[in-house]
Parts: structure tokens; sequence; C-alpha cells
């Protein structure tokens, strides 16, 4: 669960006006250039002054630290203008330090007199550091002064004064009005041309969606700052924007990509010798650990920036490390060291009066309270937590959620009952809250992933099972679904649902899993009742056997003989509700509505029985949620309507060594395809006419049928990236090595929907997707499809044999020309390579799986 605590206003989320510098002690790069500037008995002012400048800009603190200091020494005397600019210019080093009592006094040796310019920087740094002391009425008076001149001239400098008014509205907690403050700020530093000021707004801008739980906003301002910082050789603003792109990420739920941020933020700040954000990073990474379930090495980066933040003396960081320590420990039960920091954290917040840093150290002192059987204090600091002002989103569910177990722990089922909904509607909100961007919705559930398992075991050990499966069916294909025009509710409120009926209409009988860390289901639907049974293996332990039998299902022959994987799977997921299955009709037909690692396994492989796969027995289809599992009365169609033939497309590359060579047996398998259409209903987009754009504008919704023959590419990083390997666009650059225009996208095919395709067929290696997301699944060129609009799509879990593929799909078409359903049809198609001896082994026929959609 989600609980990185970053101080956002100081060293976090670096938001505040030092947020794309932040504190440096940076490796002397530029020492023989100051030295030689030192030395020379012929000064130039004006170009010590921007090279000094520039070396800030770019990060190398200490470099220009020492320029600084040597030509103030030099001019501060003379009492002219380079003087007192060299003056200022100090001040921002010791502003990025944190040293704000000595920039008050550094800047007080300024003349009351001076140009309005250089006035405007000196108050603008003096409210600067009187915000950061949290001497708000002075800040604020003194950056009226400063706006006092801004309005008579616009001068530059006017640009960082109207960003500090955002700082200080974001450490007052509002966030959308710094929003307007960072906005117009933005805008000034564009006219001006000034790409270091635009770099550091975009990054407060950042700092700001942040706060409004916009975490993909906050992505989209970051990662423009590092595009730019990293075209200008920004190094210090490069690395807070790696930082915070990874805080958005995690927030979004994308644990994976976030840890990668980090780590880059913090090798960044390593080169640069900033140990304090190297501090903050370290402690954003142990977060993901910690989420990940490894407490030990989440531990071991919480007391590495717990010491490095004490060797800095940087109380902020201190702060952040303290309360790291303080959730992990309570999480591996060190219930006295827990309580320790959790106490040392909340003295240092409520000493720097910052209620945002209260609540965190605040909610482990109510864990640990209630692990020490002590309710009325853990009731007290949980409602303090989810009623106070200053608690971010994030926090507010956890704070419900542990008022839920608390409740739940006293055997008070009610007021158990009443906080897991309050805390899944604040996550829904949240969630809702999010632009209508499939990447950002996509991992969020993550975040919330634990509440529901809760909710669930909460509702089955109290009988409710119905209401379990009912909680359980709202948490799948949530992004799939709002894609084909379901809304999203800002507040928890599962659909009725009448799941014998789905089964009914579906015609067959549906299993439904739903795994947990400590307790796992499965639900068995039937058309006249459900029942649910409980599962001995928790998530890990079906994780660990789906992977171990994948690998070998892809691997040797003789290897996969060998395993007994096959057998032990069955007995985990359907041994337990075989006997209930043998009672049943409908049970020749299953639907596998699927969670956790079991969307990567084909159903079909397991093992009843030695050297019987259970495709022998029932017909399998995979959806996404009982609310998209469709009606059996629209599946026998007897390939009536048009098909879309894509495929053997010419090879993007000619080279020897290209990844995506010509599949050798391309033509064939359209042939076999083609042979089933009326030329009338039929369009072949073949060779060079196989390209992205073609197929995109040849209005795929025409179509009843769309079929694919060439390479596949998943990736997991990105899964909307994924994509399948047509040919080159006519004209395009192939040797530039940015010419991508052979690859058509998943997110072009979302993007283009909507489809009406019955039955869409992508014959390309890994189609499915080779990345998770809680609650939807395997996210590919299949997910894709259906997200699109396409009612059934066969999809590949792994690599597509060019030598039984076409064979197979003979036979797939074939049984679809005798009005068989898409699952009826498949089947029969992998029947036919299972007793083919050439082709017996799953590592042929298993990879393709059908998905059903709405």
């Amino acid at each position: 669960m989600a609980l990185t605590h970053q101080r956002v206003s100081v060293n976090g989320f670096k938001g505040s006006a030092r947020c794309s510098i932040g504190t440096r002690r940076g490796k002397p790069l530029l020492l023989a250039l100051v030295l030689v500037l030192a030395c020379s008995h012929r000064h130039d002012p004006r170009r010590e002054f921007e090279h000094a400048q520039l070396t800030l800009e770019r990060g190398n603190i200490e470099a220009a630290s020492k320029e600084i200091r040597s030509a103030y020494q030099l001019y501060r005397h003379r009492g002219d203008e380079w003087s007192w600019k060299f003056t200022i210019l100090q001040a921002r080093v010791l502003h990025w330090q944190s040293r704000e009592d000595e920039l008050l006094r550094l800047l007080a040796s300024l003349p009351p007199t001076m140009p309005e310019e250089l006035v405007v920087q000196r108050l603008r740094l003096e409210g600067a550091a009187y915000g950061a002391l949290h001497r708000s009425s002075q800040a604020e008076q003194k950056l009226k002064e400063a706006q006092g001149v801004c309005d008579r001239n616009g001068y530059p400098a006017c640009a960082d004064v109207v960003s500090e008014w955002g700082v200080l509205a974001m450490r007052a907690g509002h966030p959308g009005e710094a929003q307007v403050h960072f906005e117009k700020a933005l805008g000034m530093a564009r006219a001006d041309g000034n790409k270091f000021l635009v770099a550091h707004n975009l990054l407060t801008l950042s700092w700001s969606a942040d706060e409004q739980t916009h975490f993909d906003e906050a992505l989209d301002w970051a990662s423009s700052a590092l595009k730019i910082a990293t075209e200008a050789g920004f190094a210090d603003t490069a690395e807070t924007a790696w930082g915070n792109m990874g805080w958005a990420y995690y927030k979004l739920g994308d644990r994976e990509k976030a840890e990668g941020m980090f780590s880059e933020a913090a090798k960044e700040a390593e080169e640069l010798g900033d140990e304090t954000s190297e501090t903050g990073w370290l402690t954003n990474v142990g977060y993901v650990y910690m989420d990940e379930g490894q407490p030990q090495l989440a531990e071991q980066a919480f007391l590495q920036s717990s010491d490095l933040a004490r060797k800095t003396a940087s109380p902020g960081d201190l702060l952040d490390a303290l309360t790291a320590l303080a959730f992990v420990s309570e999480q591996t039960n060190k219930l006295d060291d827990a309580k320790r920091y959790a106490d040392e954290a909340l003295k240092m917040a409520k000493a720097d009066g910052n209620g945002r840093d209260v609540v965190y150290p605040l909610l482990v002192e109510g864990r640990v309270a209630a692990r020490r059987n002590d309710p009325a204090t853990a009731e007290s600091d949980f409602n303090e937590v989810a009623k106070s002002p200053d608690t971010p989103v994030f926090l507010k569910w956890e704070a419900e959620r542990s008022l839920a177990h608390l409740y739940e722990d006293e055997n008070h089922p009610g007021p158990a009952d009443a906080e897991y909904r309050a805390a899944l509607s604040t996550f829904e909100a949240a969630r809702c809250g999010l632009h209508e961007r499939v990447d950002s919705r996509l991992p969020f559930l993550t975040n919330a992933a634990r509440i529901y398992e809760d909710y669930i075991h909460f509702l089955v050990a109290h009988g409710k099972t119905n209401d379990a499966l009912q909680v359980a069916d709202y948490t799948r294909a949530r992004t799939l679904a709002e894609g084909l025009g379901r809304s999203c509710k800002a507040k928890f409120a599962p659909d009725p649902l009448n799941a014998p009926e789905i089964a009914r209409r579906a015609g067959g009988t549906i299993l439904f899993y739903a795994l947990g860390q400590e307790h796992s289901y499965l639900w068995a639907i039937t058309p006249h009742q459900v029942r649910m049974f409980s599962l001995a293996a928790n998530r890990s332990e079906i994780d660990d056997a789906v992977q171990s039998y994948r690998k070998k299902l892809e691997g040797p022959r003789a290897t996969l003989e060998a395993s007994n994987d096959g057998s032990v799977l069955y007995q985990m997921l359907v041994a337990p509700v075989q006997e209930f299955l043998k009672k049943q009709p409908s049970a020749k037909t299953i639907f596998i509505v699927p969670d956790g690692a079991l969307n990567s396994l084909n159903f079909e492989t397991l093992l009843p029985q030695p050297k019987h796969y259970w495709i022998e027995d029932v017909t399998i289809s995979n959806a996404a949620s009982l609310r998209l599992l469709p009606s059996a009365s629209r599946q026998n169609s007897r390939l009536a309507g048009k098909l879309l033939l894509v495929g053997n497309p010419v090879a993007p590359d000619a080279r020897p060594d290209n990844q995506y060579q010509e599949l050798p047996n391309a033509a064939a398998q359209m042939e076999s395809v083609r042979k089933y259409f009326p030329v009338a209903r039929q369009q072949v987009l073949a060779r060079g006419q196989a390209s992205p754009a073609a197929y995109l504008g040849s209005h795929p919704e025409q179509f009843s049928y769309i079929h694919f023959v060439a390479h596949g590419m998943a990736s997991r990083m990105s899964p909307l990236d994924s994509s399948i390997i047509l040919s080159r666009e006519a004209g395009s650059n192939a040797g530039s090595g940015q010419d991508d225009s052979f690859k058509l996208y998943a997110r072009d095919i979302i993007n283009n929907h909507p489809l009406h395709a019955d039955l869409v067929t992508i014959s390309a290696c890994y189609s499915t997707g080779n990345r998770t997301y809680s609650g939807e699944g395997l996210v590919g060129l299949s997910w894709a499809f259906l997200r699109a609009g396409a009612h059934n799509v066969v999809a590949a879990l792994w690599d597509v044999s060019d030598a039984s593929t076409p064979q197979l799909v003979d036979e797939f078409y074939r049984e679809l020309k005798k009005a068989k359903s898409p699952a009826e049809a498949l089947r029969l198609a992998k029947l036919s390579l299972l007793h083919n001896d050439p082709f017996h082994s799953p590592f042929y026929w298993a990879p393709f799986q059908l998905y059903t959609g709405s």
C-alpha cells in the first residue's frame, strides 16, 4: 500500500522555489577556471557573473559557490551594481542551501536604494527565506513590496515573484491557488525566453498537480521539465525532474517505473555530490521496496537515508527518514522501534509547525497503539489523521482502512464495514479525479488493492459471499469498461450483480478468482447458483507455481513432460470445485475470470490426470469481468460480415541482424484465411500495403473480422507501446533510427475506436502483453482491441510457431464456417494439433487464448 511520505514543500517532491535546484555540495568541476578567474589581474564582472550564474543553474553548486564567493569578496566594497548583483547571487546560493538566516543577514547589508530590478530580486529572496522559516506574514509583506515594483515595471525577475506567491500558497495548503501563480510565472518565463525558469516553473506545476492528486498532470509537467533540462544541460533540474516523475508514477501505482526514476534521480544526485537530494530519493526507493514486500531492503534504504540526513544536517530529510523507519518497523513487528521513530518524527514535525508532516508519524502511532491493544488511542489517532485538512488523500484512505481494521478486531462489524466503504470512496474519488487517460488509470487501482482485498475477506468472514463477489468484480476491468462508455464513479458504489443470470446469458459456468496475500477465493457461477470456495494457496504461492509452469510450457518438451507443474496447478485452482462442476450441465463451457498471475496462465494446459489436458474436457474462454461477459446468442455467425486481413509485411529493416525477419509461412496463413470469405467481402493489406497507416485508414470499424499475420512486440514498461510490426510507410527514413512508422501501437488501436468486430485475431508473438495490472489483467494488444470495442480477441501468450500456426488458423476458420462459436472453434483447432504428434506439445497450440468482451 503506497504510503510514501514526501515533504514536497521543502526537500521531497521538490516544488518550492528551490524545486529545480535542491541543496548541493557538488564536485568542483570548474575549479581550474575558478582559479584562473581569481588570479587574473584583468577582471570582467559581467563575464564572471554570467559564468557563475550559468554554473549555478547547471547544478554545480560547490563550483558556483566558490566563483560567487570569490567575486563577492572582490567586488563587495565597490558599492556599485556589480557588488549588489554578486551579493544577491550569493544569497541565492544560501537559499538553495537552506541557510535562510544567513541569507537575511547578507541581504540586510545592501543599501536601501538600488536599481529596481535588483530590489525585486532582493525582496523576492527575502520573501522566500521568510516563507521557508514559516514566517508567512513577513513573507507576504516582502512579496507585496516586490509586486508593487513589478506593477510599475515588468522585469524578468518578476516571474520569480509570481512563482514565490505560488510557493507561499502551497505552504498554506492551497495548491489550486498556487497553480494559478505557477502557470502565470511559466508564461512570463516563456515570454522572456528563459529556459531555466521555464523548467523551474514546470516543476512547480508538477508539485501543485501532485498536491491536487492530479498525478498524471504532475508526470506531464515533470517530463516537460526533464526534456528542457536535458537539452540545456541543467543537471540539477534534470535530477529533480527524474525524481518528480518517479513520485508521480509511484502515486499512479506504477512502482516498477517509479523505482527506475528514483534510482536515476539518486544516481544523478550522487554524481553531483548532492547528498541531501540523494537522501530523499533513497527514501522513496525504500518505500517501493516496502510496498513490494521487501521490508529488509526498505529498512536498509531508510537507515542509509537517515545516516545521510544526519551527516548533512538536513532536518527535513531526517524527518522523512524517521517517518519511513517508523512505517517499516511497524510493518515488521518492531513495535518499540516504530514508536521511538514515530515519537521523534512527531516531535520534529510539531516543532516545525508543519501539519502535513504530523499526520504521517501520527498514523504509525495509531497502528502501534492498535497492535498493543490500546483501541482508544488508536481510534483517536486514526480519526485525527482521517479528518485533518493537512492529510493527503492517499493517507486519508489509509487512516480509514486502519479504522476498519481496528473495528473489525474489536468485533464491531457495522462500523468496520462503514470505514471500509469510506476508504474505498476516498480512493474512488481520487481515481476519478485523474484525467481520462489510459496510462494513468491503468496502474492506479494498485493503490487500493489491499483495501479491496481486506474488504472482500471481511465480507466472506461474515458470511456475505455474494457481496464479496460483487465487490471483487467491481475491481475488475475498470479502465477497460470506461473505454466502452461506462462512467467513472467518484464514490464506492458497486452495481447490483445477478451472477447466475450472467452465466445463463453467456451459456456456461464461470470460475471467478480473487487472490490475496493471505486468503484466496474461487466463485463457481452457474445459471442456477453461486458457490464460493476457499483456495489453500495464497497469491504468492500461486504466482510462483504459474511462473514455473510458464517457463516449462515455453521450454523443451522433455522438460515439460518430466514436470508435474500442470497437475499441481490443477489441484490448486480447479480441484476444489471439481466435484461441484461434475454435477453442472453447463460446466462443459467454462469462462475464466482470472486474477493476478492467472492472467498469464492458459487453463487449458492444466492436467486433471497425467497426460490429459483440461482442454480435452472443456471449452475455455477468458473474460475480464462478469459485467463484460457477452451473450451466447451472438457467438455463432458462419463468418458473416466483412474481413480485413493485414499481414505478411515487408521487413522494416533489410539487415541480417534485423529482429523482425520476414515470416516464411505468412503468405500461406493469409491465403488460408482468405478462402473462407467471398472476394467481395474481404479487404487485404499485404506486403508494402500492410502499414499501420493503411490499417487505421481502412475504417476498421466496418469489418466483422480482423486478422493480423505479423510479428508482435510486447512492452513491459509501457504496455500501450506494445505493437504489431507491419511495413514501413512509403518515403519514411528507415536509416534514421527514429522512424517507427511500421509499428501499429496499442495506443493507436485504442484511439481509433470504436470497433464493432465480432472477432480480432492477432497471429503474433506475445500479443496478449506481458504486464499484468491490478484489476485489469494483462495489458497489451488484445486488451487494446477489446477496449476499442472488439467482442472477441484471439491473441498469444508467448512465441508463436510459424510452422504450426497456419494449420491451427486454417482449422479455426473452418470450424467458424460451420457456425461454431469462436471458443469452440479455437478449441477444436487446438485439439487438431494436440492429436498431431509433431505439434502435440502445448508450446504449439497453447499460446493462443480467446478473450471475450461485451
